[in-house]
């Protein structure tokens, strides 16, 4: 069977282009995961781009460690973290081989597998809140650790992919700061969203964390 032109999955060369190409191009894709209960699948509607070595903001600004090597493996696969302790992050990396550049994808639309999504965000208050933001996102599909490196360009048969889906119009394309990003990174308007849909986090500045005494 033939799949549907929207059906397709991305190729490498969709990924292996400059991070700035591909984050905003991510956007109305399909994210499709497949966990052992059923597939969960994600319309991206939110985005942020991070530049490896020549960012600051970028967990590679400093050079590769355990913690970040996937970012610099071959474009079209996934870069995985754990924040604070809390909560995971999915990345897709993009660039050639060695560059570290990735995209963080920030939010989107449940559009299959939403009582999957909803029995591991119990609470959201709203479908549209059970991807609304990174952590959320990773939490409603099952992402952690042992999906770090996997490879998306494979196709719909592996645990993570993303499928071609029906692209955002340049015109409805919206950019600005990246949540959270503080020092010299912070001014980058490498966040790209969709603009109007209600999936889409709200914005926050960064805040510096305060040690106790």
């Amino acid at each position: 069977m033939i799949a549907a032109p929207d059906r397709m999955p991305l190729t490498r060369e969709f990924f292996d282009r400059p991070v700035l190409e591909v984050a905003p191009d991510l956007l109305g894709r399909t994210l499709l995961r497949m966990t052992p209960d059923g597939p969960i699948e994600i319309r991206l509607t939110e985005v942020e781009a991070y530049a490896g070595e020549a960012d600051p903001g970028s967990h590679a600004y400093r050079g590769r460690t355990e913690r970040n090597a996937s970012m610099f493996g071959p474009p079209g696969h996934a870069y995985v973290y754990f924040i604070y302790g809390m909560w995971f992050s999915l990345n897709l990396v993009c660039g050639p081989e060695g560059t570290a550049s990735g995209v963080l994808l920030r939010g989107g639309e449940v559009t299959e597998g939403a009582d999957l999504a909803r029995a591991r965000r119990p609470k959201a208050r709203k479908d549209r809140e059970l991807a609304q933001g990174p952590a959320r996102l990773a939490t409603a599909l099952d992402i952690d650790r042992t999906l770090n490196g996997i490879d998306v360009c494979a196709g719909p048969g592996g645990p993570l992919s993303v499928l071609t889906g029906t692209p955002v119009p340049t015109a409805h394309i919206r950019s600005g700061p990246r949540t959270g990003v503080g020092g010299d990174g912070a001014a980058h308007p490498w966040r790209f969203w969709a603009d109007g849909d209600p999936t889409v986090s709200p914005y926050r500045a960064h805040a510096p964390r305060h040690r106790g005494k």
